[in-house]
C-alpha cells in the first residue's frame, strides 16, 4: 500500500491504529497548505494501512497546536476570506467525518484552530499541562465557539470566548470536555491504550458506531434512537455482528476478519 507523502504531518501505522502528528514548528500553527494536508489525510485514512480501526492525533514539539498562522490573517480581505475559510472548515469537517474513531492527544496549547482540531475528534486525552482556548476575539476574527461547545456547556464557552482566556486541562476534565488526564511524558501511551480499547472491536461495527454518533449528535431523543435501531437492522445479517454476539454469550474473545465488509449508506 502506497502512503501519501505529507510535509506538515507525520504518519505511522501500527496494528490497526494510525498515529498522525501535526508537524510544523515551532508551535504547529496551521496555514492553508497544512489545512489541505489535514483534510487529505482524514478523507483518505484507509490508505495509511490495512484494517484501520482508530486514529490517534497529536502534535510535535511543545504544543499540540497554537492556532492558525497569524501571518495569513494579515493578508486576508473580504474578497479572499471565503475561499480560505472553506479550506479551514474542510479540514475540521474531515476529522469529524473520519470513518473511524479519532482520539486527540493534546499537550501544551490547543488554541483557536488547535481547539477546533481537538474538538473535531471523537474525544480528547490531555496532558495535565495542556490548556484549551478560543482567542479569536483578541485577534479580531470569529470561530471556534461552536467547537468548544461540543466539549463543554454554553456558559463556560461564552466566558472563554468573550474573555479569550484559556481553560486549563484540569478544568476541561472537570467539565467533561477531556476524557482523561496524563503526565506529559505518559500522554501518548495513555492515548494509545484508549485507542487499543476501541480497536479491539469489529472494524465494520466501529464504522457503524462512528456514523451513528455523528448523525444523532443533535437529534431529538426519539428520532435519534429510531436512527440507531435502523442501523441495528442493517447489521443484523453481518457475520461480524453475529460473531460479537456469539463471543459474548460464550464468554470468549471475538475473532474478526480484517477489513470492512459492508458499505454504509
Amino acid at each position: 500500500m502506497t502512503q501519501h507523502h505529507y510535509e506538515f504531518l507525520k504518519v505511522r501505522y501500527a496494528s490497526g491504529i494510525v498515529l498522525v502528528s501535526l508537524s510544523r514548528g515551532p508551535v504547529n500553527a496551521v496555514h492553508q497548505p497544512m489545512y489541505r494536508e489535514i483534510e487529505h489525510f482524514f478523507r483518505n485514512v484507509d490508505s495509511t494501512g490495512v484494517d484501520v480501526r482508530a486514529v490517534v492525533l497529536s502534535g510535535e514539539g511543545r504544543h499540540f497546536c497554537a492556532g492558525n498562522d497569524l501571518e495569513e490573517f494579515t493578508t486576508m480581505t473580504p474578497a479572499n476570506a471565503p475561499g480560505r475559510m472553506r479550506r479551514v472548515r474542510a479540514a475540521f469537517f474531515a476529522i469529524q467525518e473520519c470513518p473511524v474513531p479519532v482520539i486527540a492527544a493534546v499537550h501544551g496549547s490547543a488554541l483557536g484552530t488547535g481547539l477546533a482540531i481537538a474538538a473535531s475528534a471523537d474525544f480528547v486525552i490531555a496532558a495535565d499541562n495542556a490548556r484549551f482556548g478560543v482567542p479569536e476575539v483578541s485577534v479580531g476574527v470569529m470561530g471556534g465557539a461552536a467547537h468548544l461547545s461540543r466539549m463543554i456547556g454554553q456558559p463556560m464557552t461564552r466566558w472563554a470566548y468573550f474573555s479569550a482566556e484559556p481553560i486549563p486541562a484540569s478544568e476541561m476534565h472537570r467539565l467533561g470536555g477531556v476524557v482523561a488526564l496524563a503526565a506529559p511524558e505518559e500522554l501518548q501511551d495513555e492515548a494509545l491504550r484508549r485507542a487499543r480499547q476501541v480497536a479491539r472491536h469489529g472494524p465494520t461495527t466501529l464504522r457503524f458506531a462512528k456514523h451513528a454518533l455523528n448523525e444523532i449528535e443533535f437529534m431529538e431523543l426519539q428520532e435519534a434512537y429510531r436512527f440507531e435501531q435502523s442501523l441495528t437492522c442493517e447489521m443484523a445479517g453481518l457475520p461480524e455482528a453475529r460473531e460479537a454476539l456469539a463471543a459474548t454469550t460464550e464468554a470468549r474473545t471475538p475473532t474478526y476478519s480484517a477489513g470492512v465488509h459492508y458499505e454504509l449508506d
